[in-house]
């Protein structure tokens, strides 16, 4: 079920399609957006409502659609001027397939598998180059220019701490100098200007079966996609890897480092950069409001980090 506004965006969605809304199912969304699945007059689609920039991001997906499995978006429409409550929309392809957090929540094996399905696919994002590492600051996917990350995380980390009261002053303190001893090491990847997706994460991954074999159908929510080092994905996948099956993580592990794009040579130490980039992140995380179980999660990992030192 959907409010009357949102019931008004999708049709308006539904008539740009050239159909007409029959049902509609609100999914699990990104942090900025609403999602809802709706079962058009031919057929089913994913809209999206909202987002920072719609356009940025579908222009992203065509991209990385060439590389690996990305649903196609259908259509882009801009919130509608002179009202200030509307909302973008985006229609996307519907994928069939089982959010991968979903599988390694259940009992069972043979889950290495998949991880070395998954870290295949997440490798392959990293295929993408650009000009420069940076952020997209339009459709045509122009990066802007950016201090180089090295430089740029103890201030960020410092920006993020004191915003936020979800850890104790000595542990944010820590988590600063942590940050800040580690940052040099990002040197050697500053000029790494390759796509990161920013956001790889169980709930953003479809898997399916295919003839018993795994594949992943479709990798989702670009919205925070940028130029930079792709070894921030492995880490943003491992994030929480704790709290999945060992398997899949070896798995991953293995699937990511077997499948790295031919003119990229991985590094010994590609998991320990990873992490240290995954500092930014995390310290992002812990800013949100009170009650958000991912940035609840983040804190733990950072009083453990704190405490024990990064893993790899």
């Amino acid at each position: 079920m959907t409010g009357s506004r949102t019931s008004d965006e999708l049709h308006t969605v539904a008539e740009a399609l050239g159909s007409r809304v029959l049902e509609t199912r609100r999914l699990a969304g990104g942090f900025s957006h609403e999602t809802c699945l709706v079962t058009l007059a031919d057929g089913e689609v994913v809209v999206r409502l909202g987002g920072p920039d719609p356009a940025v991001e579908a222009a992203v997906m065509a991209t990385a659609r060439r590389y690996v499995p990305v649903p196609e978006v259908l259509l882009v429409l801009p919130a509608a001027e002179g009202a200030p409550d509307a909302r973008p929309a985006t229609a996307i392809e519907y994928v069939s397939g089982t959010p991968l957090e979903q599988v390694l929540a259940a009992d069972g094996s043979g889950l290495s598998d998949l991880g070395v399905e998954v870290g295949r696919v997440v490798a392959g994002i990293g295929t993408v180059t650009y000009d420069r590492p940076g952020f997209f600051v339009d459709e045509q996917l122009t990066v802007r220019t950016e201090p180089p990350w090295s430089a740029q995380l103890p201030e960020v980390v410092a920006g993020c701490m004191a915003a936020t009261e979800r850890l104790d002053r000595p542990t944010r303190d820590n988590w600063t100098a942590l940050c800040g001893s580690h940052a040099p090491t990002l040197a050697r990847v500053d000029d790494h200007a390759r796509l990161v997706h920013a956001d790889v994460n169980p709930k953003n991954i479809l898997v399916s079966r295919d003839g018993g074999s795994w594949r992943v159908a479709a990798v989702l929510d670009w919205e925070f996609s940028y130029s930079g080092c792709p070894y921030a994905d492995a880490a943003n996948m491992l994030r929480f890897g704790a709290d999945y099956p060992a398997e899949f993580v070896s798995g991953f592990r293995a699937g990511y480092a077997a499948h790295q794009p031919a003119d990229l040579p991985l590094p010994p130490d590609w998991a320990h950069l990873g992490r240290v980039l995954d500092m930014f992140a995390l310290s992002d995380l812990v800013t949100r409001p009170a009650g958000n179980p991912v940035a609840d999660q983040a804190a733990q990992v950072i009083r453990r980090w704190v405490e024990a030192g990064l893993p790899d």
